[in-house]
């Protein structure tokens, strides 16, 4: 019988320690548990140790020195189904590094080497309320702040993603929404970060708590997971999933081109993907109103609604058949509008004729990756080999399926303005005409190369 799994994800400092503790003293259930911390010491694997009955501290295994969504990767199935063999436990819970992302790890357990020995039955992500609500709903830049978070020790920690991104990406790959420390933001606060997160996650069940404290059956045994469910659940894929399915749905921004709906499935977009590799916890809590440990805000059987509406949290779509001009680009993501949330989609960047590039955005920087290359961009024999596999693909006689598509989430943002400035973004008719390669460009080229944008002009 297969061995049900646990992932626990959350940023560093959010409590997944305390919460994973508190779990295995409030529970008979024999549990065992990864740790995995990509410092040179596994200073969480050593908490869990030292908070529990656990005697003999084999069913602990520590992974550091690495992340085990990437370099780690292989170690992690390896370790897992080791401690299968050499141990007798009815669950496993894998604690991942603050700076892990979900996904990766989630597939291991579903299509890798682990998929046979374990069952995954949930991923989990705790995010520190006081934190979130800082970063991603203050509405104001006097009100906004990025509050400092612990730097990761580690060969694999370049600092080259934006944080706020990784944030935001094991927010939208979960089952679970454990939002915590709750008694550091008001009431008020703390609804508006459950509604943010609902923006974000329409599927996954939100609860609220206080220390981490948890009931054990909300984290064990729930039966949440479901891959391309989870993979498809995000708030901007559903909006693009949405926006793509009504090819009328911005007519009124056209640039005589073809604005058809691009062929989508969920989000992913139809260019080609050949170039991938296939192969709190302990501080003061002194202050903030008692409320119930554990309170739930899903989204099925709860009655305690949070209308997106309510807090002024929009969520809308840009998609636009005009290459954006690079310069003018880079100027508008250094200079976005304190009430942007979060943005990601598809860009289409003059200069970049090959490269399809992903934009996403979240806290203060944006960050440009080349994940694709457009099909219209191959030979006539491959583009038609792609076409034929991609009967709804939406196809430009002059461009192909070069587009601008972009899922925007924003709270009391003019949608029309930002819009707007998006279009002044795009190239001109007489720059249409011009030697596109001569524009100052700072857009990547090469296959999963990243350029960072931060808020007031930097790049990395």
């Amino acid at each position: 019988m297969s061995v049900p799994v646990t992932i626990l994800c959350g940023e560093l400092g959010a409590g997944k320690t305390t919460l994973l503790s508190g779990l295995l003293e409030s529970t008979d259930r024999e549990i065992a548990v990864l740790v995995n911390d990509v410092g040179a010491v596994n200073v969480d694997a050593n908490l869990v140790e030292a908070r529990t009955d656990l005697t003999t501290g084999e069913e602990v295994l520590a992974l550091e020195n690495g992340c085990i969504c990437c370099s780690l990767g292989g170690e992690l199935s390896r370790s897992v189904i080791q401690l299968w063999k050499e141990h007798d436990f009815d669950y496993l819970v894998v604690e991942a590094s603050g700076v892990g992302e979900p996904e990766p790890i989630a597939r291991q357990f579903v299509r890798g080497p682990a998929g046979g020995p374990y069952d995954l039955d949930a991923v989990v992500t705790v995010v520190d309320a006081r934190r979130f609500y800082d970063r991603f709903a203050a509405g104001s830049s006097d009100e906004r702040t990025d509050p400092p978070i612990p730097e990761p020790q580690g060969p694999d920690e370049t600092g080259s993603r934006p944080l706020g991104d990784l944030l935001l990406e094991q927010v939208e790959f979960c089952d679970l929404l454990v939002v915590n420390k709750c008694d550091l933001v008001s009431d008020d606060e703390r609804e508006e970060v459950v509604a943010l997160l609902e923006t974000l996650q329409p599927r996954a069940e939100i609860v609220t708590t206080e220390y981490g404290a948890l009931e054990p059956e909300a984290l064990l045994d729930s039966e949440r997971f479901d891959l391309e469910a989870a993979a498809e659940s995000a708030g901007w894929k559903r909006a693009i999933e949405t926006d793509a399915a009504d090819p009328d749905e911005d007519g009124a921004h056209e640039h005589d081109a073809d604005d058809s709906a691009h062929g989508h499935d969920g989000g992913e977009h139809g260019h080609s993907h050949d170039d991938h590799d296939p192969s709190h916890d302990e501080h003061d809590h002194s202050h903030g109103d008692e409320h119930d440990h554990g309170e739930p805000h899903g989204h099925g059987d709860h009655d305690h609604a949070h209308p997106p509406e309510r807090y002024g949290i929009e969520v809308d779509t840009y998609h636009r058949r005009r290459p954006f001009h690079p310069e003018r680009l880079a100027a508008f993501l250094a200079d976005l509008p304190d009430t942007l949330v979060r943005a990601k989609g598809l860009c289409w960047i003059a200069g970049r004729e090959k490269q399809a590039i992903t934009a996403s955005y979240a806290g203060s920087e944006t960050s440009l990756e080349v994940t694709g290359r457009w099909i219209a961009s191959f030979s006539e024999e491959r583009r038609a080999q792609y076409r034929r596999g991609q009967p709804d693909l939406a196809w430009d006689e002059e461009w192909g399926d070069r587009e601008t598509r972009l899922a925007l989430i924003g709270r009391n943002i003019s949608m029309e303005d930002l819009q707007s400035r998006l279009d002044d973004c795009l190239l001109t008719d007489e720059e249409m005409e011009a030697d596109w390669t001569a524009f100052e460009n700072p857009a990547p080229t090469g296959m999963s190369e990243t350029v960072t944008i931060s808020h007031g002009g930097s790049r990395s």
